[in-house]
């Protein structure tokens, strides 16, 4: 290691917290990872000891709300050397109650239509949540995504931002300033994420051993981390009515889920909940309480989902 290269990582390693501070969520680091990809990718060149596979972006991580509060320089320490703790899994049986809602779920899921889709498409997802820089600082944002179903297409996500300061020249979170910003999804040949959903098993048994095997070491326990995957896959499965009925019934399969009466998604839309213990806390599935479609969480809610012909155009109907 050059003088140059052991000054960088000193650097880095007086930014870090001390071990007995709290470690990172996982939405933190996740949009921490997004920006640092972001930032070598464009600055690589200008950063000593560190070098970027040719024709391998990042990917951009499907939760798009966190709480973030470290600046940009500090997450190339903390992306490597952050460290998800495993404690054993659970033996308790699933909850009755949530049992019979999901499976209930399930069962309005498979009754619906499957929604068509070329590879010449964009599998289109709009959202609305906060991110959290400081105490002082919560930017309310509608984030809009388009992702080519082949893989093969660059994609988009625009950021509207609601609530926000004004933009500010050189600041590193102009991102996320007041307006509308947009930000190119760059394609990868190897990830076509909608085909591989379609490709996931219908069976429930068999889809939540592939999941508990996709997820080993992810999360507190396996159950938290396959019930934080099935999550992350609701949005685009609504257009697959077997996989979604398929997720809710795996779901259905793991112990910890509860039903909460009254809840609410991050727009205040009313419902029925499913509440279950992620790596940061208790999180809860909202669902209208008549048609039990699924509208988001408390961070994050699900404002639409559809297929649209190119970038930064609407589903049709």
């Amino acid at each position: 290691m050059n003088p140059e290269e052991r000054e960088v990582r000193e650097e880095l390693a007086r930014l870090l917290p001390s071990p007995g501070d709290p470690v990172l969520t996982g939405d933190r680091h996740d949009l921490l990872k997004d920006h640092l990809m972001k930032e070598l990718t464009e600055r690589a060149a200008e950063l000593p000891g560190i070098r970027l596979a040719p024709g391998r972006p990042a990917r951009a991580p499907r939760r798009r709300f966190a709480v973030v509060a470290v600046p940009l320089a500090t997450a190339a320490a903390v992306v490597a050397t952050v460290v998800v703790g495993i404690v054993e899994s659970t033996t308790a049986t699933p909850d009755a109650q949530a049992v019979g809602l999901l499976n209930r779920i399930a069962e309005v899921a498979a009754a619906k239509r499957t929604v068509p889709v070329r590879d010449d498409q964009y599998i289109y997802v709009s959202t609305q949540g906060a991110m959290t820089f400081s105490k002082d600082d919560v930017r309310i944002m509608r984030v809009t995504e388009w992702t080519a179903v082949d893989g093969r297409r660059a994609g988009l996500r625009r950021f509207n931002v609601l609530v926000g300061p004004p933009f500010r020249p050189r600041d590193p979170l102009s991102a996320y300033s007041k307006g509308t910003h947009d930000m190119k999804l760059y394609p990868d040949p190897n990830v076509t994420a909608f085909r591989a959903l379609q490709s996931l098993p219908t069976d429930p048994d068999a889809l939540l051993a592939k999941i508990y095997a996709g997820t080993k070491g992810e999360g507190q326990t396996r159950e938290s981390a396959a019930l934080e995957k099935i999550g992350d896959l609701l949005p685009d499965a609504k257009l697959l009515p077997e996989l979604d009925a398929a997720l809710y019934r795996a779901a259905a399969k793991i112990p910890g889920v509860s039903v909460v009466s009254h809840a609410k998604d991050y727009t205040g839309r009313s419902g029925i909940g499913l509440s279950f213990k992620e790596r940061d806390g208790r999180t809860v599935w909202v669902f209208d309480t008549k048609s039990l479609d699924f509208l988001g969480t408390p961070d994050e809610a699900l404002l639409d989902v559809g297929v649209a012909d190119r970038t930064g155009g609407t589903p049709a109907a």
